[in-house]
């Protein structure tokens, strides 16, 4: 695919297939300097691999964009809202608390990579201003989220951080999902799936047979979906913002081609990153979302 880039030069890249930490890299490096590119990873790797391409895509005045979707897009559009115009806080949280409706079918090759390589990879923090190993699904938080449902929170290593990092400059920051299990003994366990997944031959085949599970049709856990930013400054303060939309993967569907649409027109910035910092606050509105402050 790279090659094919290189050779046929479009004028957009829009990359949807997993694991994100194989394939943005080399797919987005193909595209300078003819091609703008995009995106839906949510994958720490990816984006800071793309988000490193900032110089080069300025260079060339093209358009680099990682995480347009629900994933990124959810907690990096309220944590713009709240650093707007103020000092960098000294301490952030984004939670993603997505609600979709799941089809009938197989899981396929390209998720299951995904799904097999996020539970192999190893929990991330920002402490002291760099990133530190965290396990997955630690620091659980309970939230009320603003329809008044409850929902538990765990860390994990996402594109959310990345973005959070390079969008606050907070020393301390975690990314948290409602997708990940946050009890102790699940929390206990995981190191241990971990080790076993690295071993070339147990991760094919978990690949392999998470790859053809069928799954049936299941509706959406929640009538909304919420991302959610909270912020504390060095006087006190703190505030969170939250973003609203419907079913995740429409909302994602609505980001990647309003983003192509945008690239494609040249409505973007150059340069490579995240998607509210290239493309603004209004890709959420058009998206069929919306932000606000709590």
């Amino acid at each position: 695919m790279a090659a094919a880039i290189r050779r046929q030069r479009p004028a957009v890249v829009v990359n949807t297939v997993g694991p994100f930490s194989t394939t943005s890299k080399p797919l987005a490096e193909a595209c300078l300097p003819t091609t703008s590119y995009v995106d839906i990873a949510n994958d720490a790797t990816a984006a800071s691999a793309v988000a490193d391409l900032d110089e080069a895509a300025h260079r060339h005045g093209r358009t680099l964009v990682t995480g347009a979707g629900f994933g990124v897009v959810g907690t990096e559009a309220p944590l713009t809202l709240l650093c707007d115009g103020r000092p960098a806080p000294t301490r952030v949280r984004v939670d993603s608390v997505a609600s979709f409706t799941t089809p009938a079918g197989t899981v396929g090759q390209a998720l299951s990579d995904t799904m097999i390589e996020m539970f192999s990879a190893t929990g991330q923090r920002v402490t002291d201003g760099r990133y530190a190993s965290a396990p997955i699904g630690s620091s659980p938080l309970p939230l009320t989220l603003p329809d008044g449902s409850s929902v538990v929170t765990g860390a994990w290593p996402s594109g959310d951080l990345v973005a959070a990092h390079r969008l606050s400059g907070a020393p301390e920051i975690v990314a948290a999902t409602a997708e990940v299990p946050t009890g102790r003994a699940t929390r206990v366990a995981l190191p241990v799936a971990r080790a076993v997944l690295r071993l070339d031959g147990l991760r094919r085949f978990a690949t392999r047979r998470l790859a053809a599970m069928q799954v049936g049709e299941r509706p959406m856990r929640r009538p909304s979906t919420w991302g959610r930013a909270s912020a504390e400054w060095s006087d006190g303060r703190t505030q969170e913002a939250w973003l609203r939309a419907g079913d995740a993967n429409d909302f994602t569907a609505r980001v990647l081609a309003e983003t192509a649409l945008r690239l494609l027109n040249g409505h973007a910035a150059p340069g490579a990153g995240t998607p509210i910092r290239l493309l603004g606050l209004d890709l959420v509105e058009a998206a069929g979302g919306e932000v606000s402050l709590s």
